[in-house]
């Protein structure tokens, strides 16, 4: 979404740390609740016995692949296993002032990125402002990746391989994003939408 490979590897590595960090335990802590030895779970699972391992020493970055089927064998949610080892009440707050602001090369779309640190590596969602004639052009995520862009206010047309569609307030484009793609205002006036990309949508595999 605009954002430089350096920084966005530095954000990438920043999530995954985080979120590696909280879920070690919580599986260890499940696996041990269900008295399954690590090559039971990793049989149960289809992961790798050596990996289970290094994920409940935070020593590796599951992908949510992996994430998913050890939910999957631990009968969990992916919600579950990503919660943290003592269960605590969760409430977070970030300010304006903490919300990093991504601005096109032309200057007139803005995205704020209000999603969540500890997902990005899978999940990323912005708060998407674009004046009249402003242009986003993004490139290919990885395979698999799908964005979901629901106007909140004006008209935003969306340019995936060719194809052009067009979403009015209150409409939602949902596309491919592993490949260029290109978002506009055409109209003439201000537009705003939310925008979600799911990447590595290892579900859907």
């Amino acid at each position: 979404m605009g954002i430089e490979g350096r920084d966005r590897q530095k954000t990438l590595a920043a999530g995954a740390q985080a979120l590696t960090g909280q879920m070690g335990k919580t599986v260890q802590r499940l696996r041990k609740a269900y008295n399954l030895s690590l090559s039971e779970l990793s049989e149960q699972s289809g992961v790798a016995k050596s990996i289970i391992s290094q994920i409940e020493r935070n020593e590796t970055n599951p992908t949510l692949a992996t994430i998913w089927r050890l939910s999957q064998a631990l009968d969990v949610s992916i919600e579950r296993v990503l919660q943290t080892a003592e269960d605590e009440p969760f409430l977070e707050t970030s300010t304006k002032g903490d919300t990093p602001i991504l601005v096109s090369d032309d200057g007139k779309c803005r995205l704020a990125i209000t999603g969540w640190i500890k997902t990005v590596e899978w999940l990323q969602w912005y708060d998407f402002h674009a004046a009249p004639g402003g242009v986003l052009e993004s490139e290919a995520h990885q395979r698999g990746s799908v964005e979901c862009l629901s106007v909140l206010e004006g008209e935003l047309e969306v340019e995936v391989a060719g194809i052009v569609e067009t979403a009015r307030a209150g409409d939602t484009l949902r596309y491919r994003c592993d490949r260029p793609h290109t978002i506009r205002n055409v109209s003439a006036h201000a537009a705003h939408a939310t925008m979600v990309c799911i990447l590595k949508a290892a579900v859907m595999e």
